[in-house]
């Protein structure tokens, strides 16, 4: 595992009184899930991801540094021009996690205004957008602090940090395509923050994701209960072991511009998610009945077709259409006319690969 070390700032830096920043981060889809971890967000297996482009979460933060330097950190929230006091425990675990990393933090209050493109807690990875557009804010407020921060350090400590928030907000930082969790494969991997992987034919950088609104509600078991359920599951160390072979394999199919094997290779790690918490204990499925419709039609109509229209599931009842630009047309007229109706009030989310933060 690389040092933590490197995360932490140097004695001295500017002195800021008050400073404002805007980041806009996006979500992401996992291709080869992460599904169980350690501690303080480590994954038990590695991951690969797509960027999104259009469900993101935009947050704006005012630091004010605090008159009483006897006093502490402290945050007020609002979500969506509201004030969200629900918000506020989670946010506060992370930046207590972060200070070793961002002492000067205490000497802040944080007025955070948040707002997300997308439903929140439907399955949407909505963790991840939030906790790398906070992250984003907090490393620009670094940069201030120590101008001579360098691009890259100043993106790889924001993964750093967003994941200490919500794992797969590591993926969240860069893209279109992102790597996380150690692998001997990949030397440049990492357990503690996310890295964009570039040897992909170009041909999975125009994938589109439409994203089936089955369930807009907010899920049954959250992430992280259903991620500390496979502590002590009958089938993790198996699940594992599947998971760095697909991650070693799926490199080989991007690089390679395989659009069958990624089909193939993507719906297998989709279901074996969904396979691990049908078979937890206790067990609880977030597939809904036109969750498995939308699974049928997909499959039918890509043998019919020809076309490489490819689905995956993260932890929700909603479904991700994955399918290069190219063959955009024809696969939208069929979801316009066969799946849209499996979603809830007919509503979906038309989403592309994106290239991740962005500054407001």
């Amino acid at each position: 595992m690389k040092d933590k070390a490197q995360f932490v700032p140097t004695a001295g830096g500017n002195e800021i009184s008050s400073f404002q920043t805007k980041w806009s981060a996006p979500s992401n889809i996992a291709l080869v899930k992460y599904w169980g971890k350690k501690e303080l967000q480590i994954p038990c297996n590695p991951s690969v991801s797509f960027t999104l482009d259009q469900c993101r979460t935009t947050t704006s933060v005012r630091f004010e540094r605090l008159i009483d330097k006897q006093d502490r950190f402290s945050l007020a929230i609002q979500y969506d021009g509201k004030s969200t006091p629900s918000f506020k425990p989670k946010v506060k675990t992370l930046i207590e996690r972060i200070l070793p990393y961002a002492p000067y933090l205490n000497e802040y209050h944080l007025q955070i205004d948040t707002v997300n493109s997308f439903p929140h807690s439907s399955g949407i990875a909505s963790s991840a957008s939030a906790m790398a557009a906070l992250a984003a804010a907090i490393m620009d407020l670094e940069k201030q602090i120590y101008p001579s921060l360098t691009a890259e350090d100043q993106i790889k400590k924001c993964s750093f940090l967003a994941r200490l928030g919500s794992g797969s907000a590591a993926r969240s930082v860069e893209g279109p395509l992102v790597l996380w969790g150690e692998h001997a494969v990949t030397p440049v991997s990492s357990d503690l923050f996310g890295v964009r992987w570039t040897k992909a034919a170009d041909v999975f950088t125009t994938y589109r994701d439409t994203i089936l609104l089955v369930d807009k509600g907010q899920k049954e078991v959250s992430s992280t209960v259903g991620h500390d359920l496979m502590h002590n599951h009958p089938f993790a160390e198996t699940r594992f072991a599947q998971a760095k072979a697909h991650y070693q394999a799926l490199l080989t199919i991007l690089e390679k511009g395989d659009m069958d094997r990624f089909s193939d290779l993507v719906e297998r790690e989709a279901l074996s998610l969904h396979a691990m918490m049908l078979t937890s204990s206790p067990s609880y499925i977030l597939m809904h009945p036109n969750t498995i419709q939308i699974i049928k039609q997909v499959r039918t109509f890509r043998k019919t077709s020809g076309l490489h229209l490819t689905f995956t599931l993260d932890a929700g009842a909603n479904v991700h259409l994955l399918y290069p630009a190219h063959e955009a047309e024809k696969i939208d007229q069929f979801i316009a006319s066969d799946l849209r109706k499996y979603c809830q009030d007919n509503e979906l989310i038309y989403d592309r690969v994106g290239t991740g933060l962005k500054k407001v």
